[in-house]
């Protein structure tokens, strides 16, 4: 007998036809002698629709009010499994996060988790039960409800599957696996029949809708196997593991890339000490995190100073920029919002060399210019054009031959 973490995403469970399935699915384990503990997210567009309710009687609400909206849409979800559950004479109890515990801190719309208390679940379980909990969300030390940010049903997962010592967390979603990229732009992407904790904190940071990259960091952290399966299609998925030997054969294991880019510059900044500080922590004052810098080397003692934020973060940033820009006596503040980063991943950088001037000869053979340039052991990252985008993924998935052959392929159209 294991015991299982199971997550469905919005689209497992967007219609009560497909609870259904994800019911039977979930008896087909219990029967098989399993203890399951399901986490689940909203229906598919429900978070959407509560935002712009959110939206229309307040434009911008954010903080505690939110949280207690956004919060509704998983309560639904797990009530209407357990009784799908009940119905198939399969006995399950449902509970919110405040109900479980799930402990959190106090930042609103994107908390993050502290405890699990376990008595509630292991009793259950005990019993015989399916417990079935809401993801995204928990509680703080005051009693108000948090959710954990877009994707935190993921993190609720892995969190439970680490307090509870799970034998597996598995992951459902409309995807068989992880892939060499996004299907939807490369027709021939590949499924990876494992990746490391390593490699998929860095496609989950770069852009991977996948995972969400905190489920990633507490996977890794307490040592969860983790797998992400499709809850449609039977098949072993994609392992989520520590590095062995293998996998530095393969010098590149995924292309990750992201839309939601927005780059901003400020010119003819003072050149010295502290400067850094002054712009970056402007922006961070305001709770946004800054991903690739770059400082030019200065001239006639000024220098240019230039980052990237998330789209949806870009104006904040902005005004937090030209405050910081007046005090500095700052030439001019710009900004950018048609970019997008592409990022190559793969451990086997660590052994082999070459794969940043390959890169940049793939890019430069399509008319490709690279804006800005990010590496680390494992990954390299440009920012880009965005009409260019999806050119430059194709020819980087060529270029580094992560093709395979039919049957690990994707139909797009499923996707």
């Amino acid at each position: 007998m294991a015991l299982i973490v199971q997550k469905y995403g919005g689209t497992s469970v967007g219609t009560t036809e497909r609870i259904e399935h994800v019911a039977r699915k979930i008896k087909a384990f219990r029967d098989n002698g399993d203890d399951l503990v399901v986490v689940v997210s909203a229906m598919s567009g429900e978070t959407n629709r509560l935002l712009e309710l959110a939206e229309a009687v307040h434009p911008h609400a954010r903080g505690r009010e939110l949280d207690v909206l956004l919060s509704t849409g998983e309560q639904v979800t797990i009530a209407l499994l357990s009784m799908a559950l009940a119905r198939l004479g399969c006995p399950a109890r449902s509970y919110t996060g405040s109900q479980v515990h799930i402990l959190t801190d106090s930042e609103f719309n994107k908390a993050r988790i502290r405890t699990i208390e376990q008595d509630r679940i292991r009793g259950d379980l005990g019993k015989g039960r399916v417990v079935v909990v809401a993801g995204f969300q928990g509680v703080d030390e005051h009693g108000n409800i948090t959710t954990l940010g877009r994707g935190g049903s993921d993190t609720t997962a892995v969190a439970l599957a680490a307090a509870l010592k799970a034998d597996e967390c598995q992951i459902y979603t409309d995807v068989d696996g992880v892939y060499t990229t996004d299907p939807r732009v490369v027709s021939d992407a590949r499924r990876l029949d494992r990746i490391t904790f390593e490699e998929m904190l860095e496609m989950a940071s770069l852009g991977s809708k996948v995972l969400q990259i905190r489920s990633v960091e507490f996977a890794g952290k307490y040592n969860v196997p983790l797998r992400v399966l499709s809850t449609f299609i039977e098949g072993p998925g994609t392992l989520i593991t520590f590095e062995d030997e293998n996998m530095e054969d393969a010098l590149i294991s995924g292309i990750a890339f992201s839309r939601d880019e927005g780059q901003l510059t400020v010119t003819g900044v003072p050149d010295h000490p502290g400067v850094a500080y002054k712009i970056i922590g402007a922006v961070s004052a305001l709770n946004i995190e800054v991903d690739m810098i770059v400082q030019n080397v200065g001239a006639d003692g000024l220098t240019d100073f230039t980052f990237t934020v998330h789209r949806n973060d870009y104006e904040r940033a902005m005004e937090g920029l030209r405050e910081a820009a007046n005090e500095l006596n700052a030439r001019e503040v710009r900004g950018d919002t048609r970019i997008a980063k592409v990022s190559l991943v793969g451990v086997g950088m660590r052994s082999h060399a070459g794969i940043a001037s390959k890169m940049f000869e793939a890019l430069g053979r399509e008319g490709v210019n690279i804006l800005m340039i990010s590496t680390s052991e494992i990954k390299i990252s440009v920012i880009i054009q965005e009409k260019y985008l999806e050119l430059a993924v194709r020819a980087l998935h060529d270029a580094f031959e992560l093709a395979g052959p039919p049957e690990e392929r994707i139909d797009s159209a499923r996707t």
